[in-house]
């Protein structure tokens, strides 16, 4: 199937043929404290296939909870015996970023601000000039709320790959989500091209109004059912909050 048949409407040149895609592992949630562990950049075709990846293993500096190893695999001991300091490790995650930004190329990562906030934090921690405004970014996350928003059952990366019948092997390894990820963008831009912006940076800035209402509804919710304290919005900012 050619690209231009796979993804109607959208320029194969600046979204089809070339889609970026990225991930991270982590020490834990919080995008201010935490750390890197594992990261993957990688870019993909119209089909799905991987044209060029790029790995690292950080070593954190900090100890990696159990909890976070649980998800991940990685220990604090492995970390330190095989890891490259993370001040080399960011620097290297953003220039790959940076390169392909600069390029053009959307990058696609699955609930982005996470990644992309997270990584901002260790650019400052370390001393790595941020990438300031990240764009165009493709979150399968948003897409997929935005497009299917009353769809019953979680969002996470495995339930909603499956949804769109693609295969995720090794999920929280950081290539295996970025490319699933990736994967599931294109699957989400075939089924809903009609209804989506014709451009990435159209859609990128679709998404930043998106996010903002999803993040407002989601705290509405929350309000309601007594989780979250009325002064307590959720941040709606996208891709870097």
């Amino acid at each position: 199937m050619a690209a231009h048949d796979m993804l109607p409407g959208f320029d194969t040149i600046d979204w089809a043929a070339r889609v970026g895609v990225f991930d991270l592992e982590t020490t834990g949630v919080d995008v201010t404290t935490d750390r890197i562990v594992t990261a993957y950049v990688g870019v993909l075709d119209a089909d799905g296939t991987v044209l060029s990846s790029a790995s690292w293993l950080a070593d954190p500096g900090i100890e990696i909870p159990a909890g976070a190893t649980a998800v991940h695999g990685v220990t604090t001991e492995r970390a330190r015996r095989d890891g490259r300091p993370a001040a080399a490790v960011v620097t290297e995650i953003v220039a790959e970023l940076r390169a392909l930004f600069d390029a053009g190329v959307p990058v696609v990562a699955y609930n982005a601000a996470y990644d992309f906030s997270l990584l901002a934090h260790e650019a400052a921690r370390h001393g790595v000039p941020p990438i300031a405004d990240p764009t165009p970014v493709i979150d399968p996350l948003v897409l997929d709320k935005n497009v299917d928003r009353y769809r019953k059952g979680k969002r996470t990366l495995d339930v909603v790959a499956a949804h769109y019948g693609v295969a995720l092997t090794g999920a929280h390894e950081a290539s295996a989500d970025a490319v699933a990820a990736g994967r599931v963008a294109l699957a989400l831009l075939d089924r809903y091209a009609d209804e989506l912006p014709s451009t990435p940076a159209a859609l990128h800035t679709a998404q930043v109004a998106w996010a903002r209402s999803q993040a407002e509804s989601l705290t509405e919710y929350f309000v309601r059912i007594g989780r979250l304290d009325p002064d307590d919005a959720l941040d709606g900012a996208w891709p870097v909050r």
